[in-house]
């Protein structure tokens, strides 16, 4: 969960493209290759390939194709940007395909550049490839963004180790993916002994006090949808559906200095947003407390310094 709206898009704004569905051929609809934001709180990605992703719109349902620079190339159904996908960038062999994939879950009311410091450092000391994921948080349930990273995760091309790098919402929806996967065994039993190791940093594993309360106004709601009210109110609905990884994780926790006034709004020792002890989850591998802002835990230095050791460290 996040108050911030650095590198985020505010629900207000309207979505990139101003299109809508009508007719189209099965190559999608007449496209002018347009700069676009990238996704912003109105998209939500399915499918990745290369820096190429499919994106569904959380307002009007259709379809687009974005290249590696965020242009748009096709729009319309979901076929037909598959099929675009495909002429673009066929996959690759799995002898050819990476065999390490970092995925990283922004949170609430943010967008995937609000992790672009962290992929590029982690870029820079690990053999794998980092991606950084968009998801329209404040405008679908906790359940529909992890409906679309299974399908991501399971279209990414030959079988890669993978791991996860959440932060605040993000881990939610990776518990819940993670969940679901463990709900549809022994079919997905392949696809979760490839999960390597997951770091969540500012994570509302227990809910978060803050959505309760504020959830009780009618404006929470309307700017931060279902998934915020999902953290408060609903959360022993939602919880149901959390799985606590199978694989080695770390948690990330901001604790800020006694000198900083503290939110009345959360309850004890916390990053403002997120308290110390609704971060933890029974099981984990390690609990690092940093003296540092929720909103900005995946920007600090020492934080991604934590990330990249334990990822790449032996266990």
């Amino acid at each position: 969960m996040s108050m911030s709206n650095g590198g985020a898009a505010m629900p207000g704004d309207e979505p990139e493209d101003g299109d809508h569905p009508n007719a189209e051929s099965p190559q999608g609809k007449f496209n002018v290759p347009l700069p676009t934001a990238g996704g912003n709180q109105w998209w939500t990605d399915h499918r990745y390939r290369a820096g190429w992703r499919i994106q569904q719109n959380a307002l009007t349902g259709h379809w687009r194709l974005l290249d590696d620079k965020d242009v748009r190339r096709c729009w319309g159904s979901r076929a037909a940007c598959e099929a675009a996908l495909r002429d673009a960038q066929p996959s690759p062999d799995d002898a050819a395909a990476s065999d390490h994939v970092v995925i990283l879950l922004h949170g609430l009311m943010r967008t995937r550049r609000s992790m672009a410091s962290l992929q590029k450092y982690l870029q820079e000391r690990m053999e794998a490839e980092v991606i950084t994921i968009s998801y329209a948080s404040t405008r679908a349930p906790i359940a529909d963004h992890a409906r679309a990273l299974r399908q991501l995760v399971e279209a990414l091309p030959g079988k890669p180790r993978i791991d996860f790098v959440g932060h605040s919402m993000g881990n939610i929806v990776v518990r819940h993916a993670i969940g679901d996967w463990e709900a549809e065994r022994p079919a997905s039993d392949e696809l979760l002994g490839r999960l390597g190791r997951i770091v969540m940093l500012g994570p509302p594993n227990q809910g978060a006090a803050i959505a309760r309360r504020l959830g009780k106004l009618g404006l929470f709601a309307k700017v931060l949808g279902q998934g915020g009210m999902q953290l408060g109110r609903d959360w022993q609905r939602l919880l149901q559906h959390l799985a606590t990884p199978p694989c080695p994780f770390a948690i990330v926790a901001g604790n800020l200095p006694s000198g900083i006034p503290s939110n009345p709004l959360v309850d004890g020792e916390s990053d403002f947003i997120v308290s110390v002890e609704e971060a933890r989850l029974e099981g984990a591998s390690a609990f690092h407390e940093v003296p540092f802002l929720h909103s900005f835990l995946m920007d600090r230095p020492q934080v991604q310094a934590v990330v990249a050791e334990f990822l790449t460290a032996d266990l």
